[in-house]
């Protein structure tokens, strides 16, 4: 049975936020990963680095999830924004 956070040190509560932290990073570069992808198919297929209608689903379901999480909704969607603008940069000068 795992601890409640009520009943960790502050050590092991740390070490907690040592550990989602790296799960964070591990998502970002699998996002990445997948945002290069579709760069390179939107290449291929000749069509514009941005989508204005699918950041906006992006950006919705941000908002959606943070909700649903119980977290700051603007935090979220600011954290996204900057995901989503990093990857058009990349986006942009892989072309």
């Amino acid at each position: 049975m795992s601890q409640t956070p009520e009943d960790m040190s502050l050590e092991e509560l740390r070490e907690e936020i040592e550990s989602i932290d790296r799960e964070i990073v591990e998502l970002i570069a699998r996002r990445t990963y997948v945002a290069e992808t579709i760069a390179d198919v939107k290449d291929e297929q000749g069509l514009p680095t941005t989508d204005e209608q699918q950041e906006q689903e992006v950006m919705d379901r941000a908002g959606e999830n943070a909700e649903r999480f119980d977290v700051d909704s603007n935090l979220v969607k600011a954290i996204f924004r900057l995901l989503v603008e990093l990857n058009k940069v990349e986006q942009r000068e892989s072309r």
